[in-house]
């Protein structure tokens, strides 16, 4: 019988990657996003190309009430999640503390942060019943250093990486594997959303060196999930050989 994926922030950027990468390894997929659009593309694609079952579901991880009635009541056959990608994220504005604008924080907070918990909350009890599961938090750099004007957007993944530690220890006596993977500057949508759609001032982000790309942190999940059973590879930090932290890089001049 195949193992279920579950992929949050699946319809561009790194989402998309890593359900691409699972169904080639035969993984059904419940992939979730707020472009409807998106997901049918991504659905179309991964069962033409690899034969795996597909449900997309178009939803808010924001929103509770959403994401409950989402996935609170999948049909039988997609109940048994082995695999959740907790994917759905975004940066909103490179401001300093006494700039920043309040709707910018909100976003952040709700997608990186409630988000992350309340899909957990609805999907972890049946892997607790079932003592099986595999957890793949997508955290970042930005958890690990603070940079400047990235002070809210950091604190995100900050409380990301707190709240994977806090899983790995509560899900423990259910054998259920918790992982954290952790990106440096990987060019996808990332830029492009912070900086509201400036593409001019997106792409700078990514000049003068070799960024990652989204294939890279696919790989770095299906690695990770890939494992024997009793190994479970709790965090991972994947960086671009020219990046050191999160604003230090080695460019090259022009």
């Amino acid at each position: 019988m195949k193992k279920i994926a579950l992929i949050t922030g699946a319809t561009s950027g790194l989402g998309r990657a890593i359900a691409l990468r699972l169904g080639k390894e035969g993984y059904n997929l419940i992939i979730t996003g707020r472009r409807k659009d998106k997901l049918e593309e991504l659905d179309k694609e991964i069962s033409i190309n690899y034969g795996s079952a597909v449900l997309p579901l178009c939803f808010d991880v924001r929103k509770y009430d959403e994401v409950e009635a989402a996935l609170g009541n999948l049909p039988e056959k997609w109940k048994n999640i082995d695999v959740l990608v907790n994917n759905a994220g975004l940066a909103v504005g490179l401001d300093p503390i006494y700039k920043g604008e309040v709707d910018d924080w909100e976003r952040m907070i709700d997608t990186n942060v409630k988000g992350l918990l309340y899909v957990t909350r609805v999907v972890t009890p049946v892997m607790v019943e079932r003592c099986s599961g595999h957890i793949i938090n997508i955290g970042s750099i930005a958890g690990k250093a603070v940079y400047p004007n990235g002070a809210v957007y950091c604190a995100t993944k900050y409380a990301v990486n707190a709240l994977h530690q806090g899983m790995r220890m509560d899900l423990l006596p259910y054998n259920i594997r918790v992982t954290q993977i952790c990106p440096g500057a990987v060019e996808t949508e990332f830029s492009l959303v912070r900086f509201k759609g400036d593409k001019g001032r997106a792409d700078q982000v990514y000049t003068g060196y070799e960024n990652l790309v989204a294939d890279d942190i696919a790989e770095s999940v299906y690695f990770a999930i890939s494992q024997p059973p009793h190994v479970d590879i709790q965090d991972m930090l994947v960086m671009p050989t020219a990046q050191a932290t999160g604003n230090m890089f080695h460019k090259k001049e022009k």
